[in-house]
């Protein structure tokens, strides 16, 4: 045979052996072709085995693996058909593990706790099916970061007691656009029966009361269920919270600037009556129907802080253990004890800056003095109407004032 017959030869060999080799190495030959059904018999029957080797247990972790902007509250958890849960694992990125609660019947699983916000979280679980074979799952997801999440501040705090005047209010660390839609994920309901509406008076708050005070002895909830509502483009809620708050007797207290009286009622007979000076003719006092909203035994007050300055800047007053004081306004309007002032001045002169002065002693220790009677009465979100003064009336959102809107007002406020 000649060099070039050879060489043809030994190509062709090669070319048939390659075949040969792509058909055995592959099971997408032809079997008739072939003239044997080895491949695909084979592949198929060790797919057969192995599914029946399989455990039947089906495993679904949500949120699903690779997740971003995942809630924090209700995202994770850990589900099985056919089978039960034998482990699950939930850790962080940095290897901290996180605690969780099988189910009874140990075919569901989610966290113990909270989750943070920002944080990538991976969930290792293990099931087996009825003959005890076992199947695995995994998966990663990043919850919601600060940026894109919001939240809401509230008052008053669960299971507190307060006074019949005392709102709901909300204040929301980042600007609401969608307010419709954060409204309807917020219900606030009371044991009295009566209607409550909520107003927004601006994109980071909204309050809710009914048209009348609350009733005395009822019982109000508020449930937030903002988890995944969408507040603002790409910003969305992470509160899934009920809190219950207990509404006391029912106490208002009528302040008159003209006759320099307090008279204190509850369900509206008066019980006490105590005199007072109101702010000077330069000063007034606001009018309206305050709530109180926080109480200091003592407290500073420095009048640089409200606007009341000297030439040289600094407060034209600046007393720093100012007894039995209660804020009426965010603004700066107190009742509140006075050591300082002539017990003459009292139910005579309107002295103050705008405050509702009472007489006191130093040092808020003496329980005898009209003022620490009315500051062991007082609760926070009772009323105290302040009438007579020649001033204007409380803006609605200078405090937890929104009494002075009526009805119709207060519901034209709602997003909903």
């Amino acid at each position: 045979m000649t060099d070039s017959k050879r060489r043809r030869g030994l190509v062709a060999a090669s070319a048939l052996l390659g075949g040969v080799l792509v058909l055995t190495g592959c099971s997408g030959g032809d079997d008739k072709a072939s003239g044997s059904g080895s491949g695909d018999s084979s592949q198929a029957q060790a797919d057969a085995a192995a599914a029946k080797k399989s455990s039947e247990a089906q495993i679904t972790i949500t949120p699903k693996d690779g997740s971003a902007n995942a809630s924090i509250n209700n995202s994770a958890s850990v589900r099985v058909s056919k089978g039960t849960l034998t482990a699950v694992t939930m850790t962080t990125q940095d290897g901290k593990t996180v605690a969780g609660q099988l189910s009874a019947d140990k075919k569901s699983w989610k966290p113990g706790v909270q989750l943070e916000r920002s944080t990538t979280y991976r969930l290792a679980a293990e099931a087996k099916d009825s003959e005890g074979r076992i199947a695995h799952e995994n998966a990663s997801f990043t919850t919601v970061s600060p940026a894109n999440s919001f939240i809401g501040s509230f008052t008053p705090d669960n299971g507190s007691t307060v006074g019949v005047g005392m709102p709901v209010s909300i204040n929301f660390d980042k600007a609401i656009t969608n307010k419709a839609a954060v409204q309807k994920g917020i219900t606030v309901s009371s044991s009295s029966g009566q209607e409550v509406a909520c107003h927004w008076f601006n994109a980071n708050r909204m309050d809710c009361r009914p048209e009348e005070y609350w009733k005395g002895g009822s019982t109000v909830t508020l449930k937030l269920a903002l988890d995944g509502v969408q507040g603002a483009d790409g910003v969305y809620g992470v509160q899934q919270k009920t809190v219950t708050f207990h509404v006391g007797r029912n106490q208002v207290t009528y302040v008159d600037a003209k006759t320099k009286q307090m008279k204190i009622t509850q369900d509206g007979k008066v019980v006490k009556s105590i005199p007072i000076s109101a702010g000077s003719p330069d000063n007034k006092t606001y009018e309206g129907q305050m709530v109180i909203s926080e109480k200091f035994k003592e407290t500073r007050m420095n009048g640089a802080t409200v606007g009341f300055t000297d030439d040289d800047g600094k407060g034209e007053y600046d007393i720093k253990d100012v007894p039995h004081a209660m804020r009426l306004t965010t603004s700066g309007t107190f009742v509140h004890g006075n050591y300082w002032g002539a017990p003459s001045v009292f139910g005579n002169l309107n002295t103050s800056h705008g405050c509702v002065g009472l007489q006191d002693k130093k040092g808020a220790g003496d329980p005898s003095t009209p003022a620490a009677w009315f500051f062991d009465h007082s609760l926070i979100g009772d009323v105290v109407v302040v009438q007579n003064t020649g001033d204007k009336t409380v803006a609605p959102d200078n405090g937890l004032n929104g009494w002075n809107m009526d009805w119709a007002q207060w519901k034209a406020g709602s997003a909903v």
